[in-house]
């Protein structure tokens, strides 16, 4: 036999013994079954009898599995790179220079820093960390991340991966604290600690691709703001960013065209268009484009073909099957559900109009004289913006409208989302009444219409538009567009089970958050207003993942009063670490451009979270003084291929299964409850489809009075749920100030294909 085979052997033996000793794991069965074969055969053997025993009575195999499947790991990048397996890690400087010649890398990185530089942190990087992740974090890792040429060979390992996106993230610090800087986010990253948004983990130090996850777009009605938003959603598209898209200010079905009456085609064509779009131009090649488009409940077209896009029965040449949908639902909406005669039946009225017609008619004039329609207000604590003018239309007779009962349209609507899992569920009124940001708007005029593709980022709005076009001296033509607001979201997660666990929430939020704040200068959005958005705003996404393994830990049933309040107490020390860590960003390098006049800034944001402890105080103190870095700082992502990642269970979501197959379009893998044994098996084994989703709402709830803008939060639900359980669920989730909802998952409905920028 070769030297190179028995290493390989060797390798294979060491695994095993590793796994056998750390996890008390009968392996002889392997020893035996591997003796005698190839090199080939005995690997996969062993690999494939590792995956096999993979059980919720023996869940630490997967810990075996990823022993060996690290062996292939290190073989094949040892062979492209030309070292000696045994190694495990090869030099990282090389490592650095192929890269970057080839193409893959970007030259920034030989660029800013030195060879020195690089040998030191070269030192840092511990192969030890790679025996942290389970089976399916470590292929997920592997098969999705790590850089590989064009050719698809992989040179990149785990921990050369985390070391070079915190030298991407820090490289613009100040260079006597750079190399702590960098080690401090290599600390976090190759603990598990946390994890960055998948755009970030994917391309940081790359040639291609950008860094943040989302993108939110408001399209105005005109032919060009249409044509500019498809055309706006194609190149971030290509760049990876999944797409929100709130086009309720394009004029409905049969509205007039320059007074020619009745040649409105409404809004569901331009969805057509836009899920053309998401289909052709695709993500990096590996996945189609992912957009969510919301509406308002009251617009006209909401109950003509946009709540039946996704549905299979119906006219096919009114679907999108490819986007995803959101409905924008004011509190009167709500109210008028719980309007009943006599008999306990439904009688609340819902009137729906055509936005264009109602600056038409109504004659809403904003400061500079600008027409406004229904969805430009919202209401506030002190005052019913909306609903008076909501009122005022009602009762106008010369304004068109389609009146059906409410009750009916949430019909329609909980039909769609049993079925395709959407549309998702935007409460516009708490959203705009919790907006920190606020002050750039007249009072209980609407800042923000709509969320993302995942409903976790809530931020100012605006349509941008072609204010001329020329043609300059040399005979270009030159288009020149007005920016509006154009959101952009930068996420990473905590994971909540290693971090508290570990008592590391206070050192791990301040390198986390300068990581965030620095992936926005750095940065390369092909879209010229995100661009100027995000560093107007600076606005951030600070999340979590792994709440149902930490309740587990804690040994904190799920459905009980003590996880709503570990949850309250939970998410109000991440937000106090994470705010005042904005605002020792503000103190270094200056409070984002619009701070004043912002809830930050007059204390309003702390009153109303009722933050009144002494340490709050002093916090609320301090950013008057100086500021705070981002204009919006937490979001929960729905957190699933990274949690995976991070060996824990998804975002805050509740348990799909103790053992279950977990199975996408090139694998299906056997998968346990992360720390599953005879303690923790109590607190997972009621699955989400059994769990009563009330107490999801009430955790979400003590949650989101934290955070600053939402959370991507599931129901789940049996397929035979009756109407009005699920009615239940919608309205105790706006009774308890939820902003959004995600998917209404049903036990019927296949797996629903999401966006993964989001899975921070």
């Amino acid at each position: 036999m070769s030297v190179q085979f028995h290493s390989e052997m060797d390798s294979i033996s060491e695994a095993i013994k590793r796994a056998s000793e750390k996890y008390n794991l009968d392996t002889a069965v392997i020893f035996k079954k591997i003796t005698g074969l190839a090199e080939a055969s005995r690997y996969e053997q062993s690999l494939l009898y590792a995956l096999n025993q993979i059980s919720m009575e023996e869940p630490n195999w997967t810990f075996l599995a990823a022993n060996l499947y690290l062996t292939e790991i290190y073989h094949n990048a040892s062979k492209i790179r030309g070292y000696e397996s045994e190694r495990k890690y090869g030099d990282f400087y090389s490592l650095i220079a192929e890269l970057t010649s080839i193409g893959i890398y970007s030259e920034d990185l030989l660029n800013d820093y030195t060879k020195e530089e690089i040998d030191i942190l070269c030192t840092e990087i511990d192969p030890e960390k790679d025996h942290l992740f389970n089976y399916i974090g470590l292929f997920l890792l592997s098969d999705r991340y790590l850089a590989k040429d064009y050719e698809g060979n992989l040179y990149e390992l785990p921990q050369e991966r985390f070391m070079i996106i915190a030298m991407t993230l820090m490289k613009n610090e100040q260079k006597d604290k750079r190399l702590l800087l960098i080690k401090e986010a290599y600390w976090a990253l190759s603990n598990l600690y946390m994890t960055v948004a998948t755009p970030t983990l994917s391309n940081a130090g790359k040639s291609f691709g950008q860094l943040s996850s989302c993108f939110i777009n408001t399209v105005e009605d005109s032919l060009d703001g249409i044509y500019l938003n498809n055309w706006d959603i194609a190149r971030l598209s290509k760049d990876g960013g999944g797409i929100g898209v709130y086009l309720g200010k394009v004029r409905a079905l049969g509205s007039d065209i320059k007074k020619f009456k009745g040649n409105s085609s409404g809004v569901v064509p331009w969805i057509r268009l836009i899920n053309d779009t998401a289909v052709s131009v695709d993500q990096l090649g590996q996945r189609q484009g992912a957009v969510a488009v919301y509406l308002d409940v009251f617009h006209k077209d909401i109950m003509n073909g946009f709540l039946d896009l996704k549905t299979n029965n119906g006219d096919e040449r009114r679907k999108a099957h490819d986007i995803f949908t959101g409905i924008s639902i004011p509190d009167l909406f709500m109210k008028k559900l719980e309007e009943v005669d006599g008999s306990g039946r439904s009688v609340g009225e819902w009137h729906t109009f055509c936005p264009h017609q109602v600056k038409q008619i109504m004659g809403w004039k904003d400061e500079r004289g600008n027409p406004l329609s229904l969805e430009d207000f919202y209401d506030e604590f002190d005052q019913n913006y909306f609903s008076e003018k909501y009122q005022e239309a009602v009762d106008n007779p010369l304004l068109p409208r389609k009146t059906y009962r409410a009750m009916d349209i949430m019909a329609r609507i909980m039909i769609s989302q049993l079925e395709t899992g959407t549309p998702y569920m935007f409460y516009r009124d708490e959203v705009n009444r919790q907006n920190p940001n606020k002050h750039l708007k007249a009072k209980g005029r609407t800042s923000i219409f709509c969320s993302n593709l995942c409903t976790e980022i809530t931020q100012n709005m605006s349509g941008s538009n072609i204010v001329k076009e020329y043609t300059d001296e040399e005979g270009n033509i030159v288009i020149v567009r007005q920016p509006g607001d154009f959101v952009v979201c930068n996420l990473s997660s905590i994971n909540l089970p290693k971090a508290v666990k570990e008592n590391v929430l206070e050192r791990l939020i301040s390198i986390q958050m300068r990581m965030l704040d620095n992936v926005i200068d750095l940065n390369s959005i092909s879209v010229g207003q995100a661009e100027l958005t995000n560093k107007k705003y600076r606005a951030v996404g600070l999340g979590t993942f792994g709440w149902h393994h930490l309740l587990a830990l804690e040994g904190i049933y799920w459905e009980s009063e003590e996880a709503v309040s570990y949850a309250d107490k939970l998410y109000e020390e991440i937000a106090y670490h994470t705010i005042h860590s904005s605002m020792e960003l503000a103190k270094e390098k200056g409070a984002y451009s619009t701070f004043n006049g912002s809830e930050w800034q007059t204390g309003r944001y702390f009153e109303r979270k009722g933050y009144k402890t002494a340490k709050w105080i002093e916090l609320r103190e301090e950013i008057a003084k100086y500021g705070v870095r981002n204009g919006w700082m937490m979001a929960v992502a729905p957190n699933s291929s990274t949690a995976k990642i991070g060996g824990s269970t998804d975002g805050i979501d509740p348990l799909y299964a103790v053992e279950y197959a977990e199975e996408k379009k090139n694998f299906k893998f056997k998968v346990t409850a992360p720390d599953l044994d005879h303690n923790t098996y109590n607190y997972y084994r009621r699955s989400r489809h059994v769990l009563d989703q009330t107490w999801s709402i009430r955790q979400n709830a003590a949650r989101q009075r934290h955070i600053d803008q939402a959370i991507s939060f599931n129901l789940y639900v049996r397929h035979d749920i009756k109407a009005k359980d699920l009615l239940h669920l919608h309205t105790e989730a706006w009774r308890y100030g939820l902003k959004t909802t995600y998917y209404v998952r049903s036990t019927s409905q296949s797996e629903v294909e999401e966006c993964e920028a989001c899975h921070s």
